[in-house]
């Protein structure tokens, strides 16, 4: 039994995202005993820019935050740039600061935190386009492989998925942080 048994982490994304920034914590959360779900406003099922599909277990217009442990938001622009004009994404995701539950990001997916208006005074990295969006909402951008921030772990691209999952994996098994705030 592994030391996140017991736990739910909801993986936000819509068409569009990057594959490998969904399957590679996928199986880091689940290979460590979680339950994963996956969480859109795209309908049935998500397919991402390289061919990767795969059935939506919740819609982002119904999900709640109380009914998971934390949250993971995979990058690719066009996954991003939409799951940013959704309100109901944007608010789920939000949720999760204000539970102060444990929230992962990559790539292009800070766009949604800051549309969820949840990176001012943080410390997080991305895709290095995205350092200019993140200061403006006064965000602390760094390039790094993977920083955490009082539960929010972030990367850049998918080179860094290895120490972007084990950071994943251990802040979901940390549980809830109380500097992890909307």
């Amino acid at each position: 039994m592994s030391h996140l048994t017991g736990t739910t982490v909801a993986f936000l994304v819509t068409d569009g995202f990057e594959d490998s920034e969904l399957t590679s914590p996928w199986e880091a959360v689940t290979s460590h005993g979680a339950q994963a779900r996956l969480v859109s406003p795209a309908g049935d099922s998500v397919t991402g820019k390289n061919g990767h599909t795969q059935s939506v277990d919740v819609d982002s217009s119904v999900a709640n935050a109380a009914d998971f442990d934390a949250l993971v938001l995979p990058g690719g622009v066009v996954n991003a740039d939409h799951l940013r004009m959704d309100a109901a994404s944007c608010g789920f995701a939000r949720d999760f600061f204000e539970q102060h539950k444990p929230v992962g990001v990559i790539c292009h997916g800070a766009w949604t935190l800051i549309e969820a208006n949840v990176v001012e005074g943080r410390t997080l990295t991305s895709y290095p386009s995205l350092q200019t969006d993140l200061r403006n909402a006064g965000a602390h951008w760094v390039d790094e492989e993977v920083v955490v921030d009082q539960g929010l772990v972030s990367s850049r691209t998918p080179d860094d998925l290895p120490a972007f999952n084990d950071k994943l994996v251990e802040e979901i098994g940390e549980g809830t942080h109380a500097g992890q705030t909307a």
